[in-house]
């Protein structure tokens, strides 16, 4: 019997290795280490911490040292989370459990973990983004030059190809990854600030030495492997830092969702859909029905995502000085999540893109359809080269193209406006002319030398840069 509520983040959608940065293991395992660089450089530095308290902290520093039924006593009875793991923890480093935590407030183990987490959770999404984007490479490559049906309005337009279409959703991919590779470079852990971010615990236990609280900092930073420590603070790291993480994570949602909502119309018109299983069942009661329901997912995935974005806005406009505490239960919600629901759109992102079914013929009809229409203006062009008058061709080209549209909206025939032109003694064109005018591949432009050039000059660059990513099989969807 399963009687509690699940996070569907945790249990339909994310991934193992994102829902594990966010776990309790990793949360109070980075805890036990953030203590063990606290005392080795506090011991390096010349206060009464010794190297076998050092070690004792550093042999019970895993997750599978952590004693939760100890830690959930302690909270029970202390109500405080940071002096229950302390506790937790001391009773297993007997001869540390005097030193563990000198001078610093929970602070220092709760927003110094939670910006090793949202780097960590970034360096994920960077490398997923990158899988998504080596994927519709290959796509945009495959489908370079395969015409298709532009549009604007969602209203037919000047042709494009497959693969062209393909290089505008990584475009905006690349752009979310230049925002991730930023925002990893720039997170800074808060360091060792103390109760009022003023340091003045580490002052008093280093007798007024200046140089040695800041070398504190530079020791914890560069054992936790980052360079730097914010330069100033209060109690916590600013909560702006929150909001960046999440409207980066809010990009990606924007071009995820915009790919999806690409194919599910793609979907409609029968022209792309997205991998569908031998025993997938798309309708409990049509049963010919193919649903778009990995885009569909994608979308409400984004959406929540998007809505998601408010959260750590208003939590960092709402802050007291140098410190409230209404922060902490809404970033416990706000920031994973938003991770776990990324994540969860990427994998399907990679999952729908290692799979794409394009139906080139249905595209094909498609074009017939609506070609000769925008084959008008070269017909006409064509025309006046033969000696007709440019202003008489256009305006019986526009009669003869209501005519067509007629025949086609309104009666359900197949656009004849070849046949009508034909016809008309003013063209003096044969149908077979004409019909020359009606080579798809004329009408794409510069689309493949375009995806050429932007797979050479863009994408390549950072499929090399991380090629580490692209190991390993393609994702398979469990639900």
């Amino acid at each position: 019997m399963k009687n509690n509520y699940e996070s569907p983040l945790s249990s339909r959608y994310a991934s193992k290795e994102m829902q594990y940065i966010f776990s309790p293991d990793k949360k109070f395992s980075t805890w036990r280490k953030l203590w063990v660089a606290l005392a080795r450089a506090e011991m390096e530095l010349g206060l009464p911490v010794t190297q076998e308290q050092v070690d004792e902290l550093e042999a019970h520093s895993g997750p599978e040292c952590i004693d939760y039924d100890a830690a959930a006593r302690y909270e029970k009875e202390l109500r405080h989370d940071v002096m229950a793991h302390i506790h937790a923890y001391g009773d297993q480093c007997p001869k540390a459990m005097p030193i563990i935590h000198l001078g610093a407030t929970s602070c220092y183990v709760g927003d110094n973990t939670d910006i090793i987490l949202m780097k960590e959770a970034l360096e994920l999404v960077r490398d997923e983004l990158v899988r998504v984007i080596a994927n519709l490479a290959q796509f945009a490559r495959q489908y370079e030059a395969l015409p298709t049906l532009g549009f604007t309005h969602f209203q037919a337009a000047q042709l494009t190809t497959v693969g062209k279409r393909a290089t505008l959703w990584m475009n905006e991919l690349l752009m979310d990854l230049h925002e991730v590779e930023y925002r990893i470079s720039d997170l800074k852990l808060l360091g060792s600030k103390g109760t009022t971010g003023t340091q003045a615990s580490f002052l008093e236990l280093f007798e007024g030495d200046h140089e040695k609280c800041r070398q504190l900092e530079q020791k914890i930073a560069a054992e936790m492997g980052f360079d730097a420590v914010v330069p100033v603070s209060g109690q916590t790291y600013s909560r702006k830092v929150d909001t960046y993480v999440v409207n980066t994570l809010a990009g990606i949602a924007q071009s995820c969702s915009k790919f999806a909502t690409d194919l599910r119309l793609l979907a409609h018109m029968k022209e792309i859909e997205e991998p569908f299983e031998s025993k997938q069942i798309g309708s409990s009661a049509m049963p010919y029905k193919r649903n778009p329901m990995r885009c569909e997912r994608i979308c409400a995935l984004s959406r929540y995502v998007l809505s998601d974005v408010m959260n750590p806005a208003i939590t960092a406009s709402s802050q007291w000085f140098e410190r409230t505490l209404d922060d902490s239960a809404n970033k416990r919600l706000s920031v994973p999540e938003a991770f776990l629901a990324v994540d969860a759109c990427l994998r399907i992102y990679q999952n729908i893109t290692s799979g794409l079914v394009v139906h080139e013929k249905v595209i094909e009809k498609h074009i017939m359809e609506e070609l000769p229409f925008m084959a008008s203006e070269n017909i006409m062009m064509d025309a006046v080269k033969r000696g007709g008058n440019r202003q008489e061709l256009h305006e019986r080209i526009r009669q003869h193209s209501l005519e067509a549209g007629h025949n086609v909206k309104d009666l359900g025939l197949e656009n004849n406006l070849i046949d009508l032109i034909a016809a008309d003694p003013m063209f003096g064109m044969t149908k077979e002319e004409l019909s020359a005018h009606l080579e798809p591949s004329n009408y794409i432009g510069r689309c493949p030398e375009q995806v050429e050039e932007f797979l050479q000059e863009c994408v390549q660059p950072v499929l090399e840069q991380y090629a580490s990513a692209l190991t390993g099989e393609q994702v398979e969807l469990t639900v």
